[in-house]
């Protein structure tokens, strides 16, 4: 999500006569999208923008920012713990972004270069206000880097009060795009050679619950999958990340019907006790949960699920940990990512006396992780031999002599081809070997 949002100011910056620079050293303008999922991404962007504060030495006009669920949880505090920030701008003003920082930067250049105390005053803008129809503003794409398989926000903000999660403070309530608006989107996105679409949403499934009737029984959602299922160019639509609440029978059943529908769906669990759930405020039980995998798996017979899962939560006993295991053993999901408890300002996960010691957290993790990792790879051997359709999506960083596709369980496959003949192809692939988590195969010639 915070990928797409960085897409849009970035697109704004091109259209507004800026050029994309890889290279911070090169660049008038400094900005860093930020997540508060965890403390860790906090700490990380506030170590990497202290850092980046030395470019001002050479040059002296450059403009720094801050964007997102960081900047919008922060606010005027973050100009304290970074005395060279510029410019704070939170989750619904990103189509603002380009306006306060190139306000700041035309100032600046107006200014004699050598007058630097004077250009810093009084230019520091805090912009975190809600704004109505904020989630209509994520719909533009950088034309010239358009990947084949492209993400496209169809709304904002989330109505769940998870108890350990600072989301709903920083992205604001639900908010959907008008299917119209979305499809239109898409559309544009095929004529430049986009085939597959990452549907994107804080609960994806439980879009325009609030704005938009049901229709034959179907929520708004699955009239949004058959619409986009509808535009011939695209051959494949994936979505994340659905909740189990709104999780009905109507969506799956789409998985029967759909056949563009990925057969991957990422699914978080978080715990498989109960009782940790309840402390969640997540509502469901683990149950509940295990049902939605199973008829998944029974409307799509190859279906991959990943997951999120959060150890060391205050409370967790080993009992409950134990349960959680048993779960992800039973479900044998396709991967997942294991979180340990990170306290967030202002949620009421943070407040709890029984808090869990980091090294119990950790021995956890690395406990469940390492079982992870062992079903992924089981499940990733027994694809060796079999023939898979994937997306290619181009040349391999590492080697542009080999592409990088996808199968549509998400498994990442490597195979010899040449990019400008083999991006946005699906193509039969005849799986080799297995690292582990990433297959190789050969392409099947007909």
């Amino acid at each position: 999500m915070n990928e797409r949002d960085s897409e849009q100011v970035a697109r704004m910056f091109s259209e507004g006569g800026y050029t994309i620079t890889k290279d911070e050293f090169d660049a008038d303008a400094i900005l860093v999208n930020t997540c508060s999922v965890r403390d860790q991404a906090e700490q990380k962007a506030l170590g990497k923008m202290g850092h980046m504060g030395k470019h001002r030495i050479r040059k002296p006009h450059v403009v720094y920012g801050f964007m997102g669920c960081m900047a919008q949880s922060r606010g005027e505090e973050l100009f304290q713990n970074v005395p060279h920030l510029d410019v704070v701008v939170g989750t619904q003003k990103y189509h603002k972004v380009f306006e306060y920082v190139d306000n700041i930067l035309t100032q600046r250049l107006e200014r004699r270069m050598d007058e630097v105390q004077l250009s810093m005053i009084g230019e520091n803008v805090c912009d975190t206000e809600e704004e109505t129809d904020s989630q209509n503003t994520i719909k533009d794409h950088i034309e010239e880097n358009i990947n084949p398989s492209t993400f496209v926000s169809i709304m904002q903000g989330c109505n769940m009060k998870c108890s350990y999660c600072i989301v709903p403070d920083t992205r604001g309530r639900e908010r959907g795009r008008p299917i119209t608006s979305i499809i239109e989107e898409i559309k544009k996105l095929t004529d430049k050679g986009v085939v597959e679409v990452t549907l994107l949403g804080q609960i994806v499934n439980l879009y325009g619950r609030t704005e938009f009737p049901k229709i034959d029984g179907k929520s708004p959602f699955v009239q949004l999958l058959e619409a986009v299922h509808d535009i011939d160019a695209i051959k494949r639509i994936r979505f994340t990340s659905p909740h189990p609440i709104g999780y009905r029978d109507d969506l799956i059943n789409a998985f029967t019907y759909l056949p563009k529908l990925c057969s991957h769906i990422h699914f978080p669990m978080q715990s498989g006790s109960d009782r940790i759930l309840k402390k969640m405020r997540r509502p469901y039980k683990n149950q509940k949960f295990i049902e939605i995998c199973e008829k998944m798996k029974a409307a799509r017979k190859d279906l991959a699920i990943t997951t999120d899962v959060i150890v060391g939560y205050p409370g967790e006993t080993e009992e409950d940990y134990l349960m959680t295991k048993e779960t992800m053993k039973n479900i044998g999901f396709d991967n997942a990512f294991i979180f340990r408890y990170s306290k967030r300002k202002n949620t009421p996960a943070a407040e709890m006396h029984d808090q869990i010691a980091d090294s119990i957290k950790e021995e956890r993790n690395q406990d469940l992780l390492a079982m992870v990792n062992q079903i992924a790879m089981e499940k990733n051997q027994l694809q060796v031999g079999t023939t898979q359709e994937v997306l290619c999506t181009g040349g391999s960083k590492k080697d542009p002599n080999k592409m990088t596709s996808r199968t549509s369980q998400n498994k990442i496959v490597i195979f010899d081809g040449k990019a400008e003949r083999m991006s946005g192809q699906i193509l039969p692939i005849k799986i080799e070997k297995s690292s582990g988590f990433t297959l190789f195969g050969t392409p099947v010639i007909h």
